[in-house]
């Protein structure tokens, strides 16, 4: 698989993380004159992906003065331990609620084997490295960072986990959204823009809490949005406005399918007949067999967590 990197200006660099097919799963580099800071790093397998990258750019380890993760999802946060031995200088930055899982993997990686299964984890994850407590900083809403000349803005983003935050870099007046702001896959654009839908992913949904989070992100007037899955992308207020529609459409399904006996299978057909009719409505002409294995993942994935919210909603 080739591995690339999109340059954004303003000293942001997306560079795939390698996870499962191109673009897939972006990290992201925040450029400075004499500081770097990391944003998403994947697994551990994308770790000589962000370090090659560096290399190319002309940087130095010792550079890195940040690793920060939106959330502490492996797709997202897999690989914090391993690039941290690997860069002496960093300091991870990580969401109140998921510190502890970055510096204590264990249960950690006991849940995502429960979701993908022992042969799925090892295959994409593989052993998660344990973050030293001292060399970890947590940062609480409305928290402020300074990356070499920048200073970045941390909100907590709950409703697709709640453990995530959203970064505010005043610079290029853009969000690093992780999952808040859901998928955009690059290879679905069209003359239309980004086609996007929403992340639902095991096991903290929560619609209400994320259509408010997506509200917060806005009150900003982003003019970009830096997305984990995958890249840059703008026309935010249209994005958003689809965001919602997506996080409503899904409840729909989700109610409709609550008490059948076929639930899962009910809600996964539903989900993926809606995005790809909608994927067609915004002039996706990919052939049908790409379109759906480009999307079938997901909807398995978000499937799960629809399934998860219906089963504990009103206990957390």
């Amino acid at each position: 698989m080739t591995i690339t990197a999109r340059e954004y200006g303003g000293g942001i660099i997306a560079v795939d993380s390698g996870l499962l097919r191109r673009e897939m799963a972006a990290c992201y580099l925040l450029e400075t004159p004499r500081q770097v800071a990391l944003i998403e790093v994947g697994c551990n397998s994308s770790a000589s992906q962000i370090l090659g990258a560096l290399e190319r750019r002309g940087r130095h380890a010792q550079e890195v003065s940040h690793i920060i993760v939106t959330h502490v999802h492996l797709d997202h946060a897999g690989g914090a331990g391993t690039l941290m031995k690997a860069l002496p200088e960093a300091t991870l930055v990580v969401h109140p609620r998921g510190a502890r899982h970055l510096v204590d993997p264990a249960q950690l990686e006991a849940g995502v084997r429960s979701v993908y299964g022992d042969e799925v984890y090892d295959a994409q994850y593989g052993h998660l490295v344990p973050v030293p407590e001292e060399r970890v900083r947590i940062m609480q809403d409305g928290d402020t960072l300074t990356v070499g000349n920048r200073e970045l803005l941390f909100r907590d983003t709950p409703g697709h986990a709640r453990h995530h935050f959203c970064i505010w870099d005043q610079q290029t007046r853009g969000w690093f959204t992780g999952d808040t702001f859901g998928i955009s896959y690059r290879q679905l654009d069209t003359v239309r823009g980004p086609f996007i839908f929403p992340a639902t992913t095991p096991v903290q949904f929560d619609p209400q809490a994320l259509i408010a989070s997506v509200n917060l992100l806005m009150e900003q007037s982003p003019r970009f949005m830096y997305l984990t899955h995958f890249g840059r992308v703008g026309d935010t207020w249209r994005l958003a406005e689809d965001m919602i529609r997506g996080i409503r459409k899904l409840v729909e399904l989700a109610e409709r399918y609550a008490r059948s006996p076929t639930r899962r299978q009910e809600i996964e057909t539903g989900m993926l007949d809606w995005l790809l009719q909608s994927a067609r409505a915004h002039g996706v002409d990919m052939s049908q067999e790409r379109l759906v294995g480009f999307l079938q993942m997901d909807v398995i994935l978000n499937t799960r967590g629809i399934e998860y919210w219906l089963d504990h909603r009103g206990t957390a």
